[in-house]
């Protein structure tokens, strides 16, 4: 394999041309560079800060073997899943074009391997920053006994009290995010569908977001309940409106991360019927 397999372009729409087939073919592995790529279609490279954006395929004899992106200089690598020889071919060729990779996020094997490729061509260690589990959703158990209240879609007289949350979901994981009115249509927020439960006096006390469908997807994501209101039932209650939600809308898969650190988190989903899928890691350089 030659590094030039690989095919570079900072023109999303080429990207996809070429391999938009290839990623909805697995669209469960191939879930992030369906929903970034989907987001930048939607709203322009400006919204995510996406300016020298640059896409990535591995094509031989016409066939699509593999793909990455990358947002911006200063973000991450994001890579469909790879052989050894061809996340080293892909580490020769960015170093040879002189792209910087500060980090990269991938299935665990994939981006173990592409780390130990950028440390042969580019001379730089890694080191985990996190490690995450995608759940893919299986049969959706409801918890038993519900929390008493109920789950409802969030709409625009709720806008205020859904920053708030998405405020403190941002703190709570460490994303260094503005969540304003003037804000809220440039974050990776404002392109989701909520809902909220509340407690039967109309109190919202917990949310839960979607992202919008791709090839069949639907990521749930954020959920979140505030620190006083916590292990009373919620965040289970709302994650499973907001599943069947996506469900009822024709996803043909429902799924969501979790920090496989967390055993709360993991546990919760689990019971609700959600299935560990793949196994993801995030490494920086």
């Amino acid at each position: 394999m030659r590094p030039d397999d690989w095919h570079l372009t900072e023109d999303v729409d080429d990207f996809l041309a070429r391999a938009g087939e290839f990623l909805r073919s697995r669209p469960v592995p191939h879930l992030m560079p369906l929903t970034w790529t989907a987001r930048l279609r939607a709203q322009g490279a400006a919204a995510y800060d996406a300016e020298g954006a640059v896409f990535g395929v591995l094509e031989r004899a016409g066939e699509v073997h593999a793909a990455f992106y990358r947002l911006s200089p200063r973000r991450g690598l994001g890579l469909t899943p790879l052989s050894a020889e061809q996340a080293d071919a892909l580490a020769g060729r960015l170093v040879a074009l002189g792209h910087s990779v500060p980090s990269v996020s991938a299935d665990d094997a994939t981006a173990a391997l592409f780390a130990e490729a950028w440390q042969r061509h580019a001379g730089a260690a890694s080191r985990v920053r996190v490690r995450l589990c995608l759940h893919r959703l299986g049969t959706l158990v409801p918890p038993e006994p519900l929390p008493s209240g109920r789950g409802r879609p969030v709409g625009e007289r709720d806008h205020e009290q859904l920053m708030d949350m998405c405020r403190g979901f941002a703190a709570d994981v460490g994303e260094a995010v503005t969540i304003d009115t003037s804000s809220w249509a440039d974050t990776r927020f404002a392109d989701k569908s909520y809902h909220f439960w509340e407690t039967p006096d109309g109190t919202p006390v917990s949310m839960a977001g979607a992202n919008p469908m791709v090839a069949g997807v639907v990521q749930v994501d954020p959920v979140y309940t505030p620190a006083p209101l916590r292990g009373r039932g919620y965040a289970g209650a709302v994650t499973v409106e907001v599943s069947r939600a996506a469900l009822a809308a024709g996803a043909t898969d429902v799924v969501l991360f979790t920090d496989a650190a967390n055993p709360t988190s993991n546990a919760l989903y689990r019971r609700l019927g959600y299935v560990p899928a793949i196994d993801w890691v995030v490494y920086d350089f």
